[in-house]
């Protein structure tokens, strides 16, 4: 489905363009497991800013 494939690929795009930032949030003092969850979530909600028109010509232009 192409809506779970964009979704694929944002993920794996943003975290490699945060790493760094990441990293950090997840050796700070005050991040734990449960942590991670809401991490995951914050992420994923980048991916609602695409229509579908666009998550549809970004997937076209990395093929």
């Amino acid at each position: 489905e192409p809506s779970e494939d964009f979704k694929s690929f944002y993920l794996r795009r943003v975290t490699t363009e945060l790493a760094d930032d990441l990293d950090k949030v997840r050796q700070s003092n005050d991040f734990h497991d449960r942590s991670l969850p809401m991490l995951v979530h914050a992420l994923q909600q980048g991916e609602s800013i695409f229509s579908k028109e666009e998550k549809a010509r970004i997937l076209a232009g990395k093929k």
